[in-house]
């Protein structure tokens, strides 16, 4: 009677134990999710904030017009990214933060654009954009962190195809976005 008990207890020990490790990895996965829809949201906002930047931009640096083509460009590449293709959304918006770049380099050369109310405006609402960007993904990175540490760690990695684990690229930047911007109006 004694050896039953104890194997029914076992038995009662894996099935909690494989409950718990399950249950953390839907937690991890969610949590990532949620830290990409606040990304998700701010990338939005700077969607329809780009436009404007680019309209108010052509006025003064018609002689531009690749530079504002590689922005919208981006933008528009950026945005037909399939939905839930996180890492897909990352190399775009990594290609998008540097077309912007280039387009704050040419508020930089030219002086009245700098000057202009409306340029000045979308400058601080982008930045207001990027600010948020910036927080969103640190917590983003943290919770694929703390996704990709616990599923590829033990016990995790030992149920890990069974609990549909899913790995997630962190959201670096770019050797290339760390560059400074070069504008050359020789």
């Amino acid at each position: 009677m004694s050896t039953i008990l104890i194997l029914l207890g076992i038995i009662a020990f894996i099935v909690i134990l494989f409950i718990s490790i399950f249950n953390k990895f839907a937690k991890n996965r969610n949590q990532v999710k949620d830290a990409w829809s606040n990304i998700d949201v701010a990338l939005k906002r700077r969607y329809d904030l780009i436009p404007n930047l680019v309209e108010t931009v052509k006025g003064y640096a018609k002689h531009e017009k690749s530079t504002l083509e590689a922005v919208i460009n981006a933008r528009n590449a950026a945005m037909a990214v399939p939905t839930g293709d996180i890492n897909g959304q990352i190399k775009a918006e990594n290609q998008l933060q540097q077309s912007l770049r280039s387009i704050f380099a040419l508020g930089e050369a030219y002086p009245d654009l700098k000057a202009n109310v409306n340029y000045l405006d979308l400058q601080e609402k982008l930045n207001l954009i990027e600010e948020n960007l910036e927080r969103s993904r640190r917590y983003y990175n943290g919770s694929v962190r703390e996704n990709n540490t616990y599923g590829e760690s033990i016990p995790g990695v030992l149920i890990a195809g069974m609990a549909k684990y899913q790995h997630f690229d962190y959201f670096e930047t770019e050797e290339a976005t760390r560059q400074n911007v070069k504008v050359d109006f020789s």
